[in-house]
């Protein structure tokens, strides 16, 4: 596990192939997906690390249901009394209510899924304490908007903290080889390409991808340069 600040109250943790955001007000702590199962000891020595225990985190938010994100949401809540937030279409599929459909791969994301899915364990359910739509406003940041990015799953979410530049993408966008990209594994890549076009005219200086190394300066630039190529 290494924890990385972004910036004094945002911190990167890469737990193994994965990764989580801590974003930090007082002593207040807001997690944003949690890796994969198992991940629990490793999160919560990264809270340590930045000299919070477990009883600090107030919520966690899962940007959609799938295991890589939502595998130790289950192990987290179970600290304290936390709120768990996800959007109401995949809030079934994290609660274990009904099964997750599978993405509409691409012929060259079959070898690639079968290579990173490898060895990923299924994430056990867990409450969602409240659900959220395109627009509600999370008591973090300043205010962090939620908003609707689907094609990836059909409840994928972004957060935006416009007081602080920062932008949490989920899997929507990644960051892979120097390149903002599409996400891959996608139910529906029109809608994806639909909602990276929408991120990309958020005034965001620092851009934080559910997979790839974060956009630490000038992120609204990067977004929208890959934005304007999209679908040439």
């Amino acid at each position: 596990m290494n924890i990385t600040e972004l910036l004094p109250r945002l911190h990167l943790l890469t737990l193994g192939a994965y990764q989580a955001y801590l974003w930090v007000d007082g002593g207040a702590a807001t997690l944003i997906d949690t890796g994969a199962r198992g991940s629990g000891p490793a999160i919560a020595e990264g809270l340590r690390r930045i000299g919070l225990d477990t009883g600090a985190v107030a919520r966690v938010v899962l940007t959609h249901f799938h295991d890589d994100h939502v595998g130790s949401a289950a192990e987290v809540a179970a600290w304290n009394g936390m709120s768990v937030v996800a959007h109401v279409n995949d809030a079934p599929v994290i609660r274990g209510e009904r099964v997750g459909p599978s993405p509409n791969f691409a012929d060259e994301e079959r070898t690639l899924h079968a290579q990173v899915a490898a060895g990923l364990e299924g994430a056990p359910p867990v409450r969602v304490d409240r659900t959220v739509v395109d627009g509600d406003v999370l008591d973090f940041g300043g205010g962090a908007q939620v908003i609707s990015t689907p094609g990836h799953t059909d409840g994928s979410i972004a957060l935006y903290l416009p007081q602080h530049g920062v932008l949490f993408t989920g899997d929507v966008v990644a960051h892979h080889q120097g390149s903002v990209i599409p996400g891959v594994f996608n139910l529906d890549r029109d809608q994806v390409v639909a909602s990276f076009r929408r991120l990309a005219e958020l005034d965001a200086r620092v851009v934080c991808f559910g997979h790839g190394a974060p956009l630490r300066h000038d992120g609204r630039t990067r977004m929208r340069e890959a934005a304007a190529c999209l679908d040439r």
